[in-house]
């Protein structure tokens, strides 16, 4: 079995094409979506997103125990899509900073490291999608600088392990790797 990570920018249609391969498949389909609904914009975000996906489609929330979620539900027979790492990521950078802390980053390592080891050989077909946050601008807070750091190195590391890499611009997916 092998991993497809498609990244690209901000509404780049890279979650609208992991849901095509995902339906050219013809396999039972689970995604499994990282994205915590902390407001009423991205509530109805996550909303949009499960109106657009077909209703037989299992969904599972791992905001944080991704790799778990994977060991879970991927399979030989079973398509699985995550959607996406950029916010997986997020949530364990907020979960770390927090005033008090609900999450160590050491955990946050380990968790990282199992997710990089099922990239490399997963249990069944694959596509994870991400943000290339680093093409814009230098980010004003050191929040902003970490994160997008640590995003591109994710991303890095990902796509090293993946199979098969794209990155997604106005819709079009452009094969890397």
């Amino acid at each position: 079995m092998s991993a497809h990570f498609l990244l690209g920018g901000a509404r780049s249609g890279k979650s609208a094409l992991a849901q095509r391969l995902a339906e050219e498949s013809a396999l039972p389909v689970t995604v499994i979506v990282t994205g915590e609904p902390r407001d009423a914009e991205m509530a109805e975000r996550i909303a949009r997103h499960r109106r657009e996906r077909p209703a037989h489609w299992r969904t599972v929330e791992a905001p944080f125990a991704l790799a778990d979620a994977l060991r879970a539900h991927a399979a030989p027979g079973r398509f699985v899509l995550v959607d996406c790492l950029t916010l997986w990521l997020s949530n364990w950078l907020l979960a770390c900073l927090d005033d008090t802390p609900r999450r160590g980053p050491e955990e946050f390592s380990a968790e990282r490291a199992a997710l990089l080891e099922l990239v490399a050989a997963p249990p069944g077909p694959l596509v994870l999608v991400a943000n290339e946050v680093g093409l814009g601008l230098v980010p004003e807070t050191a929040l902003g600088r970490r994160f997008r750091d640590e995003a591109g190195r994710l991303n890095q590391d990902v796509a090293a392990r993946a199979a098969a890499v794209s990155f997604v611009a106005a819709g079009l997916p452009l094969r890397l790797k």
